[in-house]
């Protein structure tokens, strides 16, 4: 049985690994301004300055697109909390250093281009906006909640968590573009994604790397955090009503979580063809494998049917 790897020495084995990908990222990533994606010309003064106040009327989103650009918006907002999470679980020099670093810059640039869009388009009401920015990044954001606290590295439950988090929020972006019905705001949220996919694949790698190197350690951390996966926005204001309401109009839904987020990247690390795991190992990965069945065929079909149920009646009373 062999003797668990300390956070410390993970980072020092895998860091040729990072420094690979952040080079890689380098020459892939696009340098872009948020101010190039905002229509300025539509902006007016409010009423401090002479102007006039938000009013509902003034938005041109629909529910749907109102909710998930706010869901989306509180939660690049909240880039201090993950930035603390990071750069804890990642040495603060070398290759793991520049990541940070870069990471947290270009996450910055994501909150910047939503919020001026919704502030000039007068989208939402730009003061409930601010109460639930400021409520939300005072409570802050854990990824793995209580169920952490472990004696495995942080390491490995934070690279686990982000390399499935950053795709599940590409994908939200990505379905927010279409539910905006506003070309601007796709270019703008397109972009996002773009950004979130490189992201994603920073972390991937690097997980990938762990499993090889600690295989044992790398999938009980994988299985922790799939089991007990709660999107970054969890905690913030409204984000069970808006969860729902993005979940019900294919934004972001338990079937896009599973095949579109989970089955891809579990694939990627090959996790159920591997021979490389110990009885820790592959204790952990029953687990999980149990899990993605009870996900596929119990609860995925549950919140299908009630979902449906739920489109049925909305739509009974449009038409009533």
């Amino acid at each position: 049985m062999s003797v668990p790897l300390t956070q410390r020495q993970i980072l020092t084995e895998l860091e040729p690994v990072a420094e690979s990908a952040v080079n890689r990222h380098l020459s892939l990533a696009k340098d872009w301004h948020p101010h190039d994606y905002i229509p300025w010309a539509e902006g007016r003064n409010f009423a401090l300055l002479g102007g006039i106040d938000w009013d509902p009327e003034q938005s041109r989103l629909s529910e749907v697109a109102k909710a998930a650009l706010v869901t989306n918006l509180l939660t690049e907002d909240n880039l201090p909390s993950y930035h603390r999470e990071i750069s804890a679980n990642f040495a603060q020099d070398g290759a793991w250093g520049t990541w940070v670093g870069r990471w947290t810059a270009e996450e910055a640039r994501h909150s910047i281009a939503i919020r001026d869009y919704l502030v000039v388009t007068r989208g939402v009401d730009p003061v409930a906006l601010e109460r639930d920015r400021m409520r939300h990044m005072t409570d802050g954001f854990h990824a793995t909640g209580d169920v952490g606290a472990t004696d495995e590295p942080g390491f490995l439950y934070s690279v686990a968590y982000v390399s499935f988090q950053e795709l599940a929020t590409r994908i939200s972006h990505r379905n927010t573009a279409d539910a905006c019905g506003d070309p601007i705001a796709d270019r703008m949220l397109q972009r996002i994604a773009a950004d979130e996919n490189l992201h994603m694949i920073f972390y991937r790698t690097l997980c990938g790397a762990a499993l090889d190197l600690a295989p044992d350690q790398a999938i009980t951390a994988i299985d922790l955090i799939v089991r007990n996966f709660r999107m970054p926005g969890t905690g913030m204001p409204n984000f069970r009503r808006n969860g729902v309401l993005m979940a019900k109009h294919g934004i972001y839904d338990l079937r896009q979580h599973l095949e579109e987020v989970l089955q891809p990247v579990l694939r990627q690390w090959n996790v159920f063809d591997r021979n490389d795991f110990g009885p820790d190992g592959e204790q952990a990965r029953e687990r999980l494998a149990d899990f993605l069945d009870d996900l596929e065929n119990v609860r995925l079909p549950r919140f299908e049917e009630h979902r449906d149920r739920a489109l049925a009646r909305a739509a009974a009373r449009c038409t009533g």
